[in-house]
């Protein structure tokens, strides 16, 4: 697909880019309303292609919750193996589209692998997730961040009650929730491995902040949040922070989502998931 048409979408994701907006451009792009028709339904994400972990799994053991914060309750969603142990935990941060079928998914999958894992839903204080998911992109709009950023440290705070948790912690994030997996890491001394997707990166100054390891993904095309790569790598290396960092060769940003045909990577998303596997079995049993 042309590389102008996806960053397009990148930039209606992300930015004040009304719908009307994005499809008028969209139009000029392809050349026709009718192609650009054509053309939208491998652009948005379909979760009709989400659960690759059925959400009845007999292995695994999942609820909707909710845990305290500040004026109020957090959603989430939780999953976590049913056989009797003792496991890591993980938190799991989603997208700028809120917590959806698709990372509910991802967090049955971090549960599958051995992980007590818990979904927030960023959107809790506002009355959580819609099924809109331009409304849910707006809605990020409002929220406010060194509030939203408390609340998820909040969600460690909730796994440490868990009895089937041995209070080794881990996070991963994805594009928006990258960004906070890098702001927890910052912001949680007893974070042990942070694993951000595609996730911008923090203030300069935050960084010697960070005491837990960090394994980065980045998509070679992805070249908004990869401007920020050297500063970022720069300052890690002067705090002394352990890191791994990985460039997926021809990736696009999102290229993880698997409910996203054209952004979706299969071999880039398959090795950067059994990188994090990997990296949690490193560092949380």
């Amino acid at each position: 697909m042309d590389q102008r048409i996806i960053n397009l979408f990148d930039e209606y994701t992300h930015r004040p880019l009304t719908r009307e907006e994005f499809i008028s451009k969209l139009t000029k792009l392809t050349g026709s309303t009718a192609a650009a028709m054509a053309v939208l339904p491998l652009l948005e994400v379909n979760y009709a292609h989400a659960a690759t972990v059925m959400q009845q799994d007999d292995r695994l053991s999942t609820a909707s919750i909710t845990y305290p914060i500040e004026g109020g309750e957090m959603k989430a969603y939780i999953a976590r193996p049913k056989k009797k142990g003792n496991y890591g935990g993980v938190v799991v941060i989603h997208e700028n589209r809120g917590l959806n079928p698709h990372i509910e998914d991802v967090t049955r999958r971090v549960a599958l692998e051995g992980f007590v894992a818990i979904a927030p839903d960023a959107l809790s204080p506002l009355g959580g997730t819609p099924a809109d998911a331009d409304k849910a992109r707006d809605m990020f709009q409002q929220l406010d961040m060194p509030k939203t950023i408390s609340n998820f440290v909040r969600a460690f705070d909730y796994l440490k009650t868990q009895k089937d948790c041995n209070g080794k912690f881990g996070c991963v994030g994805f594009c928006w929730g990258g960004a906070m997996a890098n702001n927890l890491a910052v912001n949680v001394p007893t974070l042990l491995a942070a694993v951000p997707f595609y996730g911008r990166q923090p203030e300069a100054t935050d960084v010697p902040k960070i005491k837990a390891a960090l394994q980065l993904h980045y998509a070679q095309m992805d070249d908004r949040i990869n401007a920020g790569i050297a500063a970022y790598e720069e300052e890690l290396k002067k705090a002394g922070v352990k890191y791994d960092l990985f460039m997926y060769e021809g990736a696009q940003h999102a290229f993880h989502n698997d409910t996203a045909p054209t952004r979706y990577n299969e071999a880039a998303a398959k090795l950067a998931w059994s990188r994090t596997i990997a990296f949690f079995n490193e560092k949380l049993r």
